[in-house]
């Protein structure tokens, strides 16, 4: 195991106030303060043009501030330039020698810095991506996931205080981006140095990172562990964006213990306090209601008695259903919401639910959760149909 040590890896990285704006008046990064602790895998995340790829070049030395500072451990290195920044940056063009087998890629770095042993680091660096028996192999002949590897090991191999990953697996397809995923935080674990990664996929960000920002319009919209921002989004963009979600309109009818007893038409359904983000438990008062697709139970009218009690229902028609092998995702026409959207495992499925059957959705309090009813419900999504567009 290659396993940097606490001198090596120095602190944490820390911004503050750090902002972009450039000459044609466009503000890329609003003034935002962020610290990523020391030996963390962080990701970045958010759609095309919300400031994430600027504000981790601004770490490099890329681009230089237009207020605040960036620390690296105690070091502000707001004004140095990149080269002598203690960072390596990743790109997703991996940007390797073609003329230069993988051993060579990877000891350049050092061999730039005049040390002329590199054997044995080099060596241990291919070891640790799996690459040894690759060794004299020129970039061409690897395939886009062990290219990528090699991009790893040449910036790890001089021992950076931060790792910075830009889109890395942006050019793989689908089945090796998820086997990359998990190289890079076996890696990132194994070397225990500080990742920062650039990405606008959820999915990408949620499986390796330990801490997620999700950034929105220049600034960071929450931050949190990816379990945190799932199961308790504090606005409807981090609630689409991370997933999809569900939203009803209610009021605030009273209050039982823990509990926001919620009037929604004519139902009532029920929120936990520790739910809610929204300002105000008063009652009178409105606010959005969201739940997740997966965490609805979908039972058929006619046997809607046999649903245990205690659960927050409504009624519904489902409108269309798709079967995509592990799940079928379920559009349920609800006086209380449009297209409701429920996914439901495939594992014994009920022949009757099929569009135009009457359904009551149901599910338990715990998983719902409440927003600011000023906030657009659509946002996030949005920005999701774009990102992808792009």
């Amino acid at each position: 195991m290659t396993t940097l040590t606490t001198s090596e890896t120095g602190g944490d990285v820390r911004l503050s106030g750090i902002s972009k704006t450039y000459d044609n008046g466009f503000t890329a990064v609003r003034p935002l303060d962020l610290t990523v602790p020391q030996g963390s895998f962080f990701a970045l995340l958010g759609a095309s043009g919300c400031g994430k790829t600027t504000t981790l070049r601004m770490i490099a030395g890329l681009e230089d501030p237009t207020t605040g500072t960036v620390h690296l451990g105690d070091q502000d290195v707001t004004s140095l330039p990149p080269y002598k920044r203690p960072v390596n940056t990743v790109f997703q063009s991996y940007a390797l020698f073609p003329h230069l087998d993988i051993y060579e890629n990877v000891a350049f770095g050092l061999r730039r810095r005049g040390i002329k042993s590199v054997k044995k680091q080099v060596e241990e660096m291919l070891d640790l991506v799996q690459l040894g028996e690759q060794i004299r192999k020129k970039p061409q002949q690897l395939s886009g996931g062990q290219q990528q590897r090699v991009a790893v090991a040449r910036a790890l191999i001089n021992h950076p205080k931060v790792l910075l990953l830009d889109e890395p697996l942006g050019a793989l397809d689908l089945k090796l981006r998820r086997q990359m995923q998990l190289e890079l935080k076996r890696i990132q674990t194994e070397v225990g140095i500080t990742f920062v990664h650039v990405t606008h996929d959820q999915e990408e960000a949620m499986t390796m990172a330990d801490t997620v920002a999700v950034m929105n319009a220049g600034g960071v919209e929450q931050l949190g562990a990816p379990t945190d921002l799932y199961e308790n989004p504090g606005s409807t963009f981090v609630a689409n964006f991370l997933g999809t979600s569900n939203f009803i309109e209610a009021e605030i009818a009273g209050r039982t213990g823990d509990d926001l007893t919620l009037k929604a038409g004519g139902d009532k359904l029920v929120l936990p306090t520790s739910r809610n983000s929204a300002r105000t438990t008063a009652t009178g008062d409105k606010l959005l209601l969201g739940v997740r697709p997966e965490k609805i139970s979908l039972t058929h009218a006619d046997d809607a008695g046999e649903i245990p009690g205690g659960r927050n229902r409504i009624t519904g028609k489902i409108s269309d259903s798709s079967f995509i092998g592990v799940s079928t995702q379920y559009v349920i026409d609800s006086p209380l919401c449009d297209a409701f959207e429920v996914y439901a495992q495939n594992i014994e499925r009920d022949s009757r639910l099929a569009p135009g059957a009457e359904v009551v959705l149901h599910w338990n309090p715990a998983h719902t959760f409440g927003l600011d009813a000023t906030q657009d419900v659509d946002a996030g999504a949005a920005k999701v149909s774009e990102d992808a567009a792009a």
